[in-house]
């Protein structure tokens, strides 16, 4: 009498990748450049120079929209979502970003955390509105720069 096991199949014991949410199907890594390009040596290196020219100038501007106006950050991640495209150290930044932010919203959705920061945006109101209180009793309704003393 021989007696069956049921051991699960190696294939069936893969960890689910990071980032990725149960049962979403998890897109691998490497270019999504067109199969007739990826199969062209010098077409596919002329591609990823240009993704990456693309990418760096959506970067560069990002950055500068840091200090100018503009929203810096969001072009930022465009330009890594582009590079993303193509190569494998931007798509494995941009899952790190996404697990980072998606715990950062849970943890700012944790009740204590949000009953903390309201208090703390409370504290801080109430401490700018005296600071507004006695310059206004102090000078008046006058603007900082018009003020002779």
């Amino acid at each position: 009498m021989s007696e069956t096991r049921n051991v699960p199949d190696v294939q069936d014991q893969t960890p689910e990748p990071e980032g990725s949410t149960p049962g979403e199907p998890e897109k691998g890594l490497g270019s999504r450049a067109p199969r007739f390009v990826q199969e062209r040596r010098t077409l596919h290196l002329s591609w990823q120079v240009g993704v990456f020219v693309v990418g760096l100038a959506v970067v560069v501007a990002g950055v500068l929209m840091l200090v100018l106006p503009g929203p810096g950050w969001v072009v930022i991640f465009g330009g890594m979502a582009i590079w993303a495209t193509e190569f494998v150290w931007a798509q494995l930044v941009l899952r790190w970003t996404k697990r980072k932010v998606t715990e950062a919203a849970h943890k700012a959705l944790d009740p204590r955390v949000r009953r903390r920061n309201i208090i703390l945006t409370g504290i801080g109101l109430v401490i700018i509105a005296a600071l507004v209180l006695v310059y206004v009793v102090r000078f008046g309704l006058e603007l900082p720069w018009n003020i002779n003393e």
